[in-house]
């Protein structure tokens, strides 16, 4: 991993003074994974290439802005996630609603064992939930962003976030578990 972080330095270093076979290097080393990123968040594949390419043509761009502090995949995979959400917002795809709108309903659901779920399923599944909760559970879930920073790409509350978390998984399991059900008979 250190060995890594080395070469992407150097990659780094060397696109900083504008060597296009570095940033062809460092492209070839990180699209798959922020194509995946930008995929699970705007779910259109057309729409995660283009978002995947913006981000690197602006990660390039603002290279200088790179302070080091985190990876370099990490820092890219920012200007994904942002790039990603602000399309859905463009769209007019994603919706927040404030705490004071909205009523928990909390809903029993059978004891499932969700062992027997695939990581397909699962992710199918969460492709059928509402565009926030399924950019909050992603965020979550696939991309290991705690509450407080899902509040903070998500730009909404920290309690918003822990609530919209909470009631995604909740709505998963709820899939789940009917599908569950649907496997039974």
């Amino acid at each position: 991993m250190k060995e890594n972080n080395q070469h992407s330095n150097q990659l780094i270093e060397k696109c900083k003074k504008g060597d296009k076979t570095a940033q062809f290097a460092l492209y070839k080393q990180y699209y798959k994974a922020m194509y995946n990123t930008s995929l699970r968040i705007v779910n259109n594949s057309f729409e995660a290439e283009d978002i995947m390419q913006d981000s690197f043509l602006s990660a390039f761009t603002k290279l200088d802005s790179y302070s080091g502090n985190v990876t370099f995949g990490a820092w890219l995979k920012r200007i994904v996630i942002n790039n990603s959400l602000t399309a859905l917002k463009k769209n007019n795809r994603i919706k927040t609603i404030s705490l004071e709108k909205t009523r928990e309903i909390q809903e029993e659901i059978e004891s499932v064992d969700y062992s027997k779920f695939n990581s397909k399923e699962i992710l199918i599944n969460m492709n059928k939930l509402k565009n926030n909760y399924k950019v909050a559970l992603t965020l979550n879930l696939v991309e290991g962003y705690d509450s407080e920073e899902i509040a903070s790409i998500m730009d909404i509350s920290y309690e918003n976030s822990r609530t919209t978390i909470s009631r995604a998984k909740n709505k998963l399991r709820q899939l789940l578990s009917q599908q569950y059900e649907r496997q039974l008979r």
